[in-house]
């Protein structure tokens, strides 16, 4: 893969300063990795940023980086296959990593993603994204870590001391492959009768945290559209977490669809090309077809 151009990258006059970074362009879309969206412990927070190659739509994609909010740094020239749905739509797409466990908890990758998406609004203008076209993708920990972010987005401290934190981290629209809905159910069930949960140390929360952080247990009218897929065979996040949070949507109202592969168990398996037609779809309707229409 050939580097055809390297750019410098201005520093924001902003108190959450961007992170100087080097734009690779490749055959196809261009590549900003490692921008930093906030530090933790003396660490940094980073994303990866793809643009597409042309006719970039304004709309922008977050993904979170997670599974089992494990959160991994991987060559972003490898993702960049995983995103060519998008990207050929127009979308740019942003590769959130936040804390991972085992060393950070759940409510600290939620405060972690919260931050990045707060991130992409105040440098929206230099991200070359529309602060108001925002959707956010993940599966499994990364679909619940998009579910918090549509229920539970906010406009912002106006308070706060920090530019970052008085601006919103409301999302347009989510996409949740296969996610945990109900944090509960790994604490109301014992170990014994939930034994892949134990590979997940994130999961080890008091009954009020797992509330707090459960997307089922804070859905209001506000919500951001979201569709939800699941696997027919999922084992390990069964489709009832699917069921259980488009009912809820269903009674506020929410714009919602629920899609179950019924052969396909948690990694969606014979179905993935159709999932992403579908997020796709998804994301076109919310983020460009409503934007043109208002306009």
């Amino acid at each position: 893969m050939m580097l055809r151009s390297m750019k410098r990258c201005t520093v924001a006059a902003l108190m959450t300063t961007a992170v100087c970074s080097p734009v690779f362009a490749i055959d196809g879309p261009s590549i900003q990795p490692d921008v930093v969206y906030g530090h933790k412990d003396g660490l940094a927070m980073t994303m990866d940023v793809f643009r597409p190659e042309s006719g970039a739509n304004g709309a922008g994609l977050l993904f979170m980086v997670s599974g089992g909010w494990f959160s991994k740094w991987s060559p972003p020239e490898q993702m960049t296959p995983f995103f060519k749905s998008f990207l050929d739509k127009g979308y740019t797409v942003f590769a959130v990593r936040h804390g991972s466990s085992p060393r950070y908890t759940i409510p600290e990758a939620v405060s972690d993603v919260r931050r990045a998406v707060r991130y992409v609004r105040l440098n929206a203008d230099e991200l070359k994204v529309d602060e108001n076209r925002l959707g956010v993708f993940g599966m499994s920990a990364g679909g619940h870590l998009s579910l918090v972010l549509g229920t539970t987005g906010d406009d912002g401290m106006p308070d706060a001391k920090e530019k970052i934190d008085q601006t919103s981290s409301r999302v347009a629209a989510v996409v949740a492959f296969v996610p945990p809905t109900d944090l509960r159910v790994a604490v109301w069930e014992s170990p014994e009768s939930l034994p892949a949960y134990r590979n997940f140390p994130a999961l080890n929360l008091e009954m009020k945290k797992a509330e707090e952080f459960s997307p089922l247990a804070h859905v209001t009218s506000d919500d951001a559209p979201s569709l939800v897929i699941m696997g027919g065979k999922d084992e390990l996040v069964p489709p009832k977490h699917g069921e259980w949070i488009d009912e809820a949507f269903a009674k506020e109202h929410v714009e919602r669809k629920l899609i179950i592969y019924p052969n396909s168990g948690h990694g969606l398996e014979g179905n993935h090309a159709a999932a992403f037609n579908e997020a796709g779809v998804w994301f076109d309707q919310h983020l460009t077809k409503k934007a043109a229409a208002e306009n």
